[in-house]
């Protein structure tokens, strides 16, 4: 899948044996790994611009799985978490997912099942990023309006029509009407629909 080039699967196992296998078994897929040996350690190294999505153990001595969880909220690092170990039960997996993991496995684990979890965090951090790109560019251009044509921009993402904008504002039609054609050149919409689109991305 072409969202196994987009990441690193984060791996994180205090079992050499277990980072060696898993990390043999991604490779040979085609996916990067980036090996840890505790949460701690992956904490520290972390850094802004990594993408991809961490394997976890749950059990390690230090920091556990959960407490990585808490950790990576409390930094605000949004990769998503996939839960892989041998001591699963009901209540660490509701609130492994409470956390806001992905996924919770255990070991051991079916090869293909393994795979299409990792994927699919691979997918959603990707989704993620590119969202998170497209509204940072969609409020670069909102930089470019003035206070008066964001009032009418609000106006026109409400569904009001020219003249009802006018007269909330007390301007004339036309008035309103140049100011839209402004907005449009400034934001670089060619319709409406456009318009309106790219003000729900920036949110």
């Amino acid at each position: 899948m072409d969202t196994a080039g987009s990441g690193t699967v984060f791996l994180i196992d205090d079992d050499p044996s277990v980072r060696d296998s898993l990390s043999l078994l991604l490779s040979l897929k085609g996916v990067r790994t980036q090996l840890f040996a505790n949460a701690e350690s992956f904490v520290e190294s972390y850094r802004p611009n990594w993408a991809g999505c961490v394997l976890t153990d749950l059990r390690m001595p230090g920091m556990t799985g959960l407490e990585l969880q808490a950790a990576l909220r409390e930094r605000h690092i949004d990769l998503p978490v996939v839960v892989l170990t041998a001591h699963g039960d009901v209540a660490t997996a509701r609130a492994a997912l409470k956390n806001g993991a992905h996924d919770f496995l255990e070991k051991p684990v079916d090869d293909a099942m393994l795979l299409e979890v990792l994927h699919g965090a691979l997918r959603a951090d990707h989704e993620r990023r590119a969202a998170a790109t497209s509204r940072s560019a969609a409020n670069a251009r909102f930089g470019r309006l003035t206070e008066r044509e964001r009032q009418i921009l609000e106006l026109i993402a409400a569904g009001y029509q020219n003249r009802e904008i006018a007269t909330q504002l007390d301007i004339s039609p036309r008035t309103v009407e140049v100011h839209k054609a402004r907005i449009m050149e400034k934001l670089e919409c060619h319709s409406l629909a456009e318009l309106i689109r790219l003000n729900i991305e920036a949110g």
